[in-house]
């Protein structure tokens, strides 16, 4: 049984670490995995699993910018430390609008959001926008193309796409990469800044439903987050890496087309075998 439980666990964790850093959204993947890989669970450990898990993913972020956002690092100059710490204050302006939206309404949206039609037409209505937006940015130049270019209310305008993350299906990298695009950064800034914003956003999110959970594990319980974790920390190292390789040569509309083939794949299933 606990070997069972366990490969479900790696299998959650993979799909976690994929999806967390591609705008396909992850939450929506876990969702609808969940419908066919069901972990012997109780409701209450299934909801804080499916959120927790992202620590393992964030860590991976923290392990591959740790120098970059690390302010005291011995071998930066006074300037460059400055600089490093004004990527954390834009990172707070940004998460300051999903963490007040996400605190007033985490139950309400659990109720009544999560669920595969929201998922699924979230799928579809950014998969549409992405290759909108990209075909209408088509020949234009970013004007934003380094952190030092990045202003505080233009951080502050992408932290107001990531509240629409708070939706299952809709990705929170998929909202915040394409508000930076749409504000006129670089795919990479966006990106990388949509990779610093998950931070306290998930560390945020993993403390609440631990919170919520209360702490009290069974040894299986502990046995399956930890597997699914470190599976995702793994996982998440190659994505990011894959990531950052692929928008150096490529838009994002072929997520925007997967979003689009998934987001109807979903209705379909459920329309005809629910």
């Amino acid at each position: 049984m606990l070997i069972v439980e366990l490969l479900k666990a790696v299998f959650l964790g993979v799909v976690e670490g994929i999806t967390e850093w591609l705008p396909i959204s992850s939450t929506g993947h876990m969702i609808l995995v969940e419908e066919f890989i069901r972990l012997d669970a109780s409701a209450a450990f299934k909801e804080m699993f499916f959120v927790v898990i992202q620590l393992g993913a964030i860590m991976a972020v923290v392990l591959l910018y740790w120098h970059k956002l690390n302010p005291f690092a011995s071998d930066k100059t006074r300037l460059e430390k400055q600089e490093t710490m004004g990527i954390w204050y834009k990172v707070v302006i940004g998460v300051l609008p999903a963490a007040v939206v996400g605190f007033l309404f985490d139950d309400w949206l659990n109720e009544h959001l999560y669920n595969y039609r929201t998922v699924a037409l979230m799928l579809i209505l950014y998969g549409v926008l992405f290759i909108v937006v990209e075909n209408r940015n088509k020949g234009r130049l970013s004007r934003v193309n380094s952190f030092h270019e990045l202003s505080y209310s233009i951080a502050f305008l992408i932290g107001m796409f990531q509240v629409l993350s708070l939706i299952p299906g809709t990705s929170r990298s998929g909202a915040t990469i394409l508000g930076g695009i749409i504000l006129g950064t670089s795919r990479h800034i966006a990106a990388e800044y949509s990779f610093f914003l998950s931070i306290p956003v998930m560390f945020g999110a993993s403390a609440l439903k631990l919170v919520k959970f209360g702490f009290h594990f069974s040894g299986m319980e502990l046995a399956i987050l930890l597997t699914g974790m470190v599976v995702a920390f793994v996982v998440s190292v190659l994505a990011i890496k894959f990531l950052l390789g692929y928008i150096k040569h490529n838009d994002f509309k072929i997520f925007g087309w997967y979003r689009i083939l998934l987001g109807m794949l979903v209705l379909g299933y459920f329309i005809f075998f629910e």
